[in-house]
């Protein structure tokens, strides 16, 4: 079963709708990168949850895609777990401001 035959064709309308009824509790994406790139691109996504293995495995998908919207975040979290995994609690702050020089 596909997302769009669970919430149909408009997925990131379905989740803004799903998001404004969820008053207590939460959404979330489990190993889903492209519906998250989907929800990031709408602005969908209110909190990051982002585990940093040590491990290099030399390729990969990228989380955020090239010419994504540029979001600036703020860090409220870190931690390590005992394997060495860190644990990386963001929340977007709004659109990235660049300096000139």
């Amino acid at each position: 079963m596909t997302l769009t035959t669970v919430l149909g064709s408009d997925v990131p309308g379905e989740v803004s709708r799903l998001k404004e009824q969820v008053s207590d509790g939460e959404l979330q994406i489990h190993g889903s990168g492209a519906l998250a790139r989907s929800l990031m691109a709408h602005d969908l996504i209110d909190e990051y949850h982002l585990l940093v293995y040590p491990v290099v495995l030399g390729k990969g998908k990228r989380l955020f895609p090239d010419g994504g919207l540029p979001t600036s975040f703020r860090l409220d979290e870190s931690r390590t777990t005992g394997a060495g995994v860190a644990i990386h609690t963001y929340r977007p702050t709004g659109r990235a401001t660049f300096g000139s020089f």
